[in-house]
């Protein structure tokens, strides 16, 4: 694929003006799509793109659980890290021993927390409107 540096600019700029939890929802969605490429590169026995892509998502969790505020985030600092934890592993063991459904466990894992931080980040910009609108 050839280098678009328009694409570049596109990218710094969408990440320049998210706000955090966007952010979140951009780092889920990177993990999701290297999750899904390292999926498909196992089906068709490609090794290398299998250990790239699944070490890409791995390096996203890896990201996730390295900024989690474990003292101000408490139960939920924790509960996260478990799932992040949950879900590198299920990739590292995916990719040692190729099997798809450990991909798919932390897909299921990493789309339904996904969810969530969309979820978030739609009641923040409601509350934002109203308080702007009152």
């Amino acid at each position: 694929m050839a280098h678009n540096p328009y694409l570049d600019q596109y990218r710094k700029a969408s990440v320049a003006g998210a706000t955090p939890l966007q952010l979140v929802v951009m780092l889920y969605d990177g993990c999701l799509r290297f999750m899904s490429a390292g999926q498909k590169a196992m089906e068709d026995k490609d090794l290398f793109k299998q250990n790239e892509n699944l070490q890409k998502a791995q390096k996203i969790l890896a990201e996730l659980m390295s900024t989690l505020d474990m003292d101000k985030g408490g139960e939920v600092a924790a509960n996260l890290f478990s799932l992040y934890t949950f879900a590198y592993n299920r990739l590292v063991e995916a990719n040692i021993q190729d099997k798809p459904e450990y991909i798919a466990q932390a897909v299921e894992v990493m789309s339904q927390l996904r969810e969530s931080w969309v979820e978030l980040d739609a009641q923040q910009k409601r509350t934002h409107l109203e308080a702007a609108a009152a």
